[in-house]
């Protein structure tokens, strides 16, 4: 991820000219220190007729001092300016919507008629094996499951942990909720699961290889139920209808679909199905959002770190210059002696 240089308090180089103000406003530092007495200091004063006075000695740095000086005061001013390396802010997946997936495990769900890696399977075992992949791919979604037979009931309530609504698809299985279909049960309740959750956006899978036999509730009815709770059913018929031991009501499964916005998807095959799944994934994308907070690499501490260096430099060659003074004089002075 690219990542942009900004310096957080640019005003801070607004204090550049301090210490020159410093410089002119205050007096210089005045130190005492020893003087040497010359014994005919009174003398001198008599023959030249001056008069004594206090004076100072004032020490001038060499202007290689204050050019490390001023490039460490602007490196102490860089490193209070909080420079930084700023990413763009990343991206989240955002929790929008409540996805119900209601599966027909029926009696007729066990025909083989299904094939996977050239084997003849069972309807439910071919569509849970691409449901499993379906699941996993929805990130951000809150995901229910809904398996309904003669019956119908919630085996995974509204849940972002997608692992366990995977868990809980495995372990159904064809016969659990009766021999026949109830298409308008299985509507009902999933309109009963969305109305006890406050996300407003509503989306049901629903998939059967079969006719409603229901007289409780028409899935017509129930549909009307799901569009007046603004619940949008995608629904896929497993199967293919001119095939032997298929009974797919797919004008029911369309009609559903178109009343509630939604559409319908015919599943001959494995194949067919991945496809489908493809396509709700476009029509139903993951959603993102933007991290409030940017990923942020601090840098202050390359300026200070040079500015002390400097110091440091500059500590060293004044020691080093002043031995080197020291023992020129001590010379000196052993020649004169």
């Amino acid at each position: 991820m690219p990542a942009n240089f900004e310096i957080a308090y640019l005003w801070v180089f607004l204090l550049l000219p301090l210490p020159f103000v410093v410089y002119w406003i205050l007096p210089s530092l005045r130190i005492r220190s020893a003087s040497l007495r010359l014994p005919t200091y009174e003398k001198a004063l008599g023959y030249t007729g001056e008069k004594p006075r206090k004076s100072a000695f004032v020490r001038r740095r060499g202007a290689f001092t204050w050019i490390v000086l001023m490039l460490v005061w602007v490196l102490v001013l860089g490193a209070l300016s909080s420079p930084q390396l700023v990413g763009e802010p990343e991206m989240k997946v955002k929790t929008s919507r409540n996805f119900l997936i209601a599966a027909d495990i029926s009696f007729s769900m066990a025909e083989r008629d299904w094939g996977i890696d050239g084997e003849k399977v069972r309807r439910w075992d071919a569509v849970k094996a691409l449901m499993h992949d379906f699941i996993q791919k929805r990130e951000g979604d809150r995901m229910g499951l809904i398996f309904f037979g003669s019956s119908a009931y919630i085996q995974a309530p509204f849940t972002p942990d997608l692992q366990t609504v995977n868990q809980l698809l495995e372990e159904a299985d064809v016969g659990m909720a009766g021999q026949m279909t109830h298409i308008g049960k299985a509507i009902t309740k999933g309109v009963e699961l969305f109305d006890k959750d406050t996300i407003e956006t509503k989306v049901m899978l629903l998939l059967t290889d079969g006719v409603d036999a229901g007289t409780e509730i028409l899935p017509l009815d129930a549909a009307d139920l799901a569009k007046n709770d603004s619940i949008l059913i995608y629904t896929i018929g497993i199967g293919d209808p001119s095939g032997v031991g298929v009974d797919l009501d797919e004008q029911t499964l369309q009609e559903i679909a178109e009343m509630t916005g939604g559409q319908y998807f015919q599943a001959k095959d494995e194949q067919r199905l991945q496809e489908i799944y493809a396509e709700v994934d476009k029509l139903e994308p993951i959603e993102y959002e933007e991290e409030e907070n940017r990923p942020t690499t601090l840098l202050y501490y390359y300026p200070l770190g040079a500015a002390l260096g400097l110091l440091l430099l500059l500590m060293f060659f004044q020691s080093l210059f002043q031995l080197i003074r020291n023992s020129r004089d001590g010379r000196k002075e052993a020649s004169y002696g």
